[in-house]
């Protein structure tokens, strides 16, 4: 008798104890609901918001070769490990493509937008907002890192055995025709842009993470995830990769996956280290040529002077990077800034503070002689960034007369000096053309200017041999100067 009234006792403790293992388990999730983004509501997102949100979401993608989709294992069952992580999570239902790769795209273009359209509601840092993708759903959070407008680019990437490579002699080749199709095969030019390591963006393609087995023989790991990471890591962006021994192809959140334990503890790890910025933060937009750009300094988007103007000016700053090797300002030089993706993105970031760096290249004979248009250019940029308004009288009134906003706040900084003509730059021409116009500018609009080709120097240790580009010295006193001017 009182064995059985042992055993009833142990049954119902253990009883007690599943059932609230079992509570604090739903608690993770505060609200699960459907929304239908597509008119015909073929394409949906599932809706799991946590209880104790951090602000961050990530926005799921699940594989299926792009014929079908995974959504338990690749979707569902990521819900409860995102909420207890107070990550809100959204596993997405896209359509298939069936050779029209604009349908799957729009669907996470719109996904990401109702993300962060409902950050407000939803408890979100609008600005904490990342995808995730397995095999071909891998391959559509991969074109949405790189292929997308600011709007609906991801601010980071997790990618799980990701499909890159449109070309089908490397890559999963039903992936390959049901985002391209066989027409689309047969254009080169779709199979390399769309074979995404080709598309990876210096400072403008998210952070990564990518995990996968070493024996996955669906999505060979060398020509996809491993030259996605290839690629990241060229460009300088940060990007971490994890190869497990084994697994193959597709296990997903398999709770018997060999390496389940240590592939949650590294995504976990790796989430925990990427901080996203502040939402009330002030941000700073930094306009330049290749010396912002970071050229010559390994992991720039650490190293490079934005990155180290970020570390001096704390975390109640946002520093972003919108520097593009060889660019000009002037709109006639061989390659005008201002038609560039990181221009688009500089004015959607819509920045607080703006540094614009430019007119290294401009001093280039062959872009020079358009000197006269330069007035004219910079004015257009800093018109687009802080565009005149009518000044309103003592009765709250537009008058006749146009003004300029303070907001946001343009520095014009003048070019550093060029130690030697190499890629014939002139520091004659930067001297006494350039400077002068970029000072006339600043004073017709109420602008400050950082005099970069004087509190620079010319110490031989602050530049590259080249004698154009800022060393690591030289570009952590440019970060000094800088950071001292926007304080």
């Amino acid at each position: 008798m009182k064995t059985k009234n042992c055993k009833a006792m142990i049954q119902k403790v253990l009883l007690s104890g599943l059932l609230m293992v079992a509570t604090i388990t739903q608690a993770q999730t505060a609200r699960k609901f459907n929304l239908n983004i597509t008119p015909d509501g073929k394409a949906n997102l599932t809706c799991y918001l946590p209880t104790e949100p951090s602000g961050r979401a990530v926005v799921d993608c699940p594989g299926g070769g792009y014929s079908h989709l995974a959504t338990q294992h690749e979707g569902h069952d990521w819900a409860e490990w995102f909420n207890r992580q107070g990550i809100a999570f959204f596993v997405l239902t896209y359509r298939m493509p069936g050779g029209d790769r604009s349908i799957p795209m729009g669907d996470a273009g719109a996904a990401m937008r109702l993300v962060r359209d409902s950050a407000s509601a939803w408890r979100i840092n609008p600005h904490d907002v990342g995808i995730m993708g397995f095999s071909a759903g891998g391959h559509l959070a991969s074109t949405i890192s790189t292929h997308a407008e600011y709007a609906e680019r991801p601010d980071f990437t997790i990618l799980f055995y990701p499909v890159i490579s449109m070309n089908e002699r490397e890559s999963h080749k039903g992936s390959c025709v049901g985002f391209l199709g066989e027409q689309g095969m047969k254009d080169e030019r779709l199979v390399r842009l769309f074979s995404n390591q080709n598309a990876v963006r210096r400072h403008l393609t998210p952070p990564a993470i990518i995990l996968l087995a070493n024996d996955d023989r669906a999505v060979p790991p060398v020509t996809n995830g491993v030259a996605y990471y290839s690629a990241m890591r060229r460009q300088g962006n940060e990007c971490s990769m994890h190869i497990y021994p084994s697994g193959g192809h597709g296990f997903g959140f398999r709770s018997n996956y060999k390496y389940h334990d240590q592939m949650l503890s590294d995504l976990a790890a790796w989430l925990d280290s990427h901080k996203a910025p502040k939402p009330e933060a002030v941000r700073v937009a930094c306009i330049g040529n290749s010396i912002t750009d970071g050229h010559g300094i390994d992991m720039c988007d650490q190293r490079g002077y934005p990155a180290l103007l970020q570390q001096r000016l704390g975390s109640g700053y946002w520093v972003r990077n919108f520097g593009v090797s060889a660019r000009t300002l002037l709109n006639k030089g061989d390659h005008p800034f201002m038609q560039e993706l990181a221009w688009r993105d500089a004015l959607a970031f819509k920045p607080d503070v703006v540094v614009i760096k430019l007119g290294t290249n401009d001093s280039k004979p062959e872009n020079w002689q358009y000197g006269s248009e330069f007035e004219h250019d910079l004015t257009q940029m800093i018109d687009s960034l802080c565009p005149l308004t009518p000044q309103l009288n003592k009765r709250g009134r537009p008058t006749k007369k146009m003004v300029r906003p303070s907001h946001p706040r343009i520095l014009l900084c003048t070019p550093v000096p060029a130690e030697k003509p190499s890629w014939n730059i002139s520091d004659s021409v930067i001297t006494n053309d350039i400077i002068p116009v970029i000072n006339k500018v600043a004073k017709e609009n109420g602008l400050q200017v950082i005099d970069l080709h004087t509190e620079f120097g010319h110490d031989a240790d602050h530049m590259q041999h080249d004698g154009i580009h800022p060393s690591d010295k030289g570009v952590a006193r440019m970060a000094e100067i800088i950071s001292a001017k926007i304080k």
